[in-house]
């Protein structure tokens, strides 16, 4: 059986598949995941032929398209689990990620499981609850995260979260960091 080489795309065909992601992107930060896929090719200037070709699923879109933001959700993580003082690392997941959900509505929707089976998000997303979930072990042992916290108020926040709406996207972003204090305050020991 032979192996079969990856082929490099024509660049009409990438030309086609970044206007597609970049479109999915834009839509998806603005409208959420509801967008129909139709709206995605037009505003890409493709057909829903080729659209459907590169993507034949919304959830394969939405996999290829928040590939950036799943890596700079577990990046926000990973710094949160560097810092020295628990706490202080906890505190800034809460507050990152909160500014990170808030430019994007779609990516909310997929972190919150709008597609369970998608093998990229799925599997980051365990990682990063995991690491979450070390990182709260560590500020509930030096008393400084509730004892009663569970991940799932994590979960509950960013679902609150998810509601924030406000006229302009600087409003929208002061509004998220103002929730993300009252969250820190409501999760402190």
């Amino acid at each position: 059986m032979k192996d079969r080489l990856p082929q490099k795309l024509r660049a009409d065909a990438e030309d086609n598949r970044e206007r597609i992601l970049a479109s999915a992107r834009a839509l998806f930060a603005s409208e959420g995941l509801a967008v129909p896929m139709r709206e995605i090719a037009r505003h890409a200037g493709v057909g829903p032929a080729t659209l459907y070709r590169r993507y034949p699923t919304k959830q394969a879109l939405a996999t290829a398209a928040f590939a950036e933001q799943v890596r700079a959700c577990q990046a926000i993580v990973e710094e949160g689990l560097a810092a020295t003082d628990p706490w202080q690392g906890f505190c800034l997941v809460i507050e990152r990620i909160c500014e990170l959900h808030v430019r994007n509505r779609g990516f909310t929707d997929a972190f919150l499981a709008t597609y369970p089976d998608a093998v990229d998000s799925s599997a980051s997303r365990e990682l990063t609850l995991k690491s979450v979930a070390t990182l709260a072990r560590r500020a509930k042992a030096r008393g400084q995260l509730r004892r009663d916290f569970e991940l799932s108020d994590l979960v509950i926040m960013l679902t609150a979260h998810r509601g924030l709406q406000a006229s302009t996207p600087a409003r929208r972003l002061a509004a998220s960091r103002r929730f993300a204090a009252l969250t820190v305050q409501a999760f402190r020991a």
